[in-house]
């Protein structure tokens, strides 16, 4: 089961390294029946850190967050995510900690992970 979080981790990395620049720094993630559950820490790029310092810059970060991976994962998702997991995600559901720098991401499948 390692390989295949390490795996899962690997593309969640490479998928928001090369969507906004930057990958989280850390990645945890745990698989529950037919979901994984992600918790990434590290995220943002020093220019998202600037315009995180203000209440309005917050809201924007933290929006540009979630709602760009929902987009993303909603179009298609990355290459080899449903292979590793050997299922079809069904539903992303994400959230953004601006102040903490903490990203959560829950990916829903349409059968357990084994």
């Amino acid at each position: 089961m390692s390989a295949k979080i390490h795996g899962f981790n690997d593309i969640i990395r490479k998928l928001r390294k090369d969507l906004l620049g930057k990958g989280p720094e850390r990645i945890h993630t745990v698989f529950v029946e037919n979901m994984a559950i992600s918790t990434l820490y590290g995220n943002l790029t020093p220019t998202e850190k600037f315009i995180g310092r203000t209440k309005e810059g917050k809201e924007m970060v933290h929006l540009a967050r979630t709602k760009l991976i929902q987009e993303v994962y909603a179009n298609m998702p990355p290459e080899g995510l449903e292979e590793i997991v050997e299922a079809k995600l069904v539903h992303l559901f994400s959230d953004f900690k601006v102040e903490e720098d903490i990203a959560v991401s829950v990916f829903v499948f349409d059968k357990p992970i084994e």
